[in-house]
């Protein structure tokens, strides 16, 4: 299965959004906007897709950059991760996962709260390494 993660980053840096699963897996817990990749479908064109359907932001809105993969042989998944900052201030539109901003400054992205065991923390410090050379 091919799946995707985006890592939006507000207008200013200061906050990066977030859905929380009202599903399993990751049910209850925050975690990045992202979904599964359609059936002949590229990995960027199927982030902007699950970007629009999940919160509204249209490619006008963010560029996206592909940051890193991930592989669960176990599970047989391939995870794609993008980052972006979004241009401008957005409306919001939630889907089914009700959406949130967190603070960068206040959040550690590392407790209980937060799917991913500690992956978010890896992904946004990455994000963060890269945002100043290629944003």
């Amino acid at each position: 299965m091919e799946m995707n993660l985006e890592l939006v980053f507000n207008e200013n840096l200061k906050n990066i959004l977030f859905v929380k699963r009202v599903k399993e897996p990751f049910k209850g817990l925050f975690n990045l906007v992202g979904g599964k990749k359609e059936p002949g479908e590229s990995s960027i064109d199927g982030a902007y897709r699950e970007l629009f359907e999940e919160t509204g932001i249209t490619k006008e809105n963010i560029k996206l950059v592909k940051l890193m993969a991930f592989e669960y042989p176990l599970e047989d998944i391939h995870m794609d991760v993008y980052f972006g900052r979004l241009n401008k201030k957005v409306t919001l539109i939630e889907e089914k996962n009700p959406l949130s901003w967190h603070s960068i400054e206040d959040t550690d992205f590392l407790g209980n709260e937060f799917a991913g065991d500690g992956n978010i923390y890896h992904m946004v410090k990455e994000a963060q390494y890269y945002l100043d050379r290629l944003m």
